[in-house]
């Protein structure tokens, strides 16, 4: 099953994972994937519904520094080589950057704008879910001012365009969505992390809020369809550890796929497996998740692992990781009481868009050779 080519968005309810259940229903279509043949797995066709994408990202940019004044453009922007770039976490602490409470409202919409010109719906509305919810934690906890829904900061590295390369994130406590566009290719959308504390509201006029619900119940259906011979294998721990593993670190530095394989669950196991790697991928622009599964498809399903730490039941301390060449999902939920949420999307060859920087800059030095 194939989205047309012109599909832009995916719904929050309506079957994002289901949209990959065909196991890559969204890779490109052949005519598309013809198109780029020899000019690397995240080139652009010329002419496809995909090629629009950049100038839209590169345009929302463009319109959000247009509403900074001088003064605001040099407190949140850098040039892309700036070690700032890679100065990512997701945890409380002082940031650089322009932060949404210092913006005026024309600033905070242009600044959503550029959130929207490469989130799906889905992924926009967990994205403004999180900040939301540091208010919400802040009313539980009593402690309003240290827990503020507009601390979160827009950093742009760079200068925005569909001629040169450029980046930007978006980041504050439990959010942190890095980007990078590269001409001619798909943008890099990694790392991405998401987290929620609380992961199921208790109390207040939010209760039962669950922002991250859709993770837990398609790794739930996964483990219930699993055999206990399965689970042992993809049992990493009876305890759980305490964070992500990988942590804030600049490379995913993994190198062993710990779990079960992919290949060696059946039919149905690889249906509910699909639901939840799409979870996470269709967060961004339907033409970059299709992308994205057409390089997991390349690199092989049966390359992919599923791995578990910790409790099995609802409330207990747990932990999975999804694991292959070119993607890496880890998800944490032990903080407390587990009810505390961190989850990362990262890509072991392109993260903060490593793999097609440094094809760019090996063409653009082969064609000043050839001058």
């Amino acid at each position: 099953m194939s989205l047309p080519m012109g599909t832009k968005r995916v719904g929050v309810v309506a079957g994002a994972g289901a949209l990959v259940v065909t196991a890559i229903g969204l890779a490109a279509p052949k005519s598309e994937a013809d198109a780029t043949r020899g000019a690397g797995p995240r080139a652009v066709a010329a002419g496809s519904a995909a090629a629009d994408l950049p100038h839209e990202m590169a345009d929302a940019a463009a319109n959000y520094l247009g509403t900074l004044s001088t003064a605001e453009t040099d407190r949140g922007t850098w040039a892309l080589d700036d070690d700032a770039r890679f100065d990512w976490h997701f945890i409380p602490r002082e940031r650089e950057g322009l932060p949404l409470k210092d913006m005026t409202d024309p600033q905070r919409a242009a600044a959503h704008g550029l959130l929207q010109s490469i989130l799906s719906s889905q992924g926009y509305l967990k994205a403004v879910g999180v900040m939301q919810l540091e208010g919400i934690l802040g009313a539980i906890e009593g402690r309003p001012e240290r827990r503020d829904p507009e601390d979160y900061y827009v950093s742009v590295f760079g200068a925005p365009s569909v001629e040169t390369p450029w980046a930007w994130r978006y980041e504050g406590h439990h959010l942190s969505l890095n980007f990078t566009s590269v001409p001619g290719e798909f943008p890099s959308v990694t790392p991405a992390f998401i987290g929620s504390n609380p992961h199921v509201v208790g109390e207040g006029p939010h209760s039962g809020m669950r922002l991250l619900g859709a993770e837990e119940a398609h790794v739930r259906e996964l483990i219930s369809l699993l055999t206990d011979a399965q689970m042992g294998v993809a049992r990493l721990d009876v305890e759980a550890p305490s964070d992500i593993v990988t942590g804030n670190a600049r490379r995913v530095e993994l190198g062993a796929f710990d779990g079960l394989p992919v290949s060696d669950m059946t039919e149905g196991q690889r249906g509910a497996f699909m639901r939840l790697l799409g979870e996470y991928v269709l967060n961004v622009d339907t033409e970059v998740a299709r992308m994205e599964l057409g390089r997991i498809e390349a690199a092989g399903l049966e390359n992919l692992h599923f791995a578990w730490a910790g409790g099995m039941d609802p409330g207990e301390g747990h932990y999975f990781r999804i694991h292959g060449p070119t993607i890496l999902i880890e998800y944490d939920n032990v903080q407390g009481g587990a009810n505390h949420v961190h989850t990362v999307w990262r890509d072991p060859e392109n993260d903060f868009g490593d793999d097609i920087l440094r094809r760019h800059y090996e063409e653009a030095e082969h064609h000043q050779h050839d001058r």
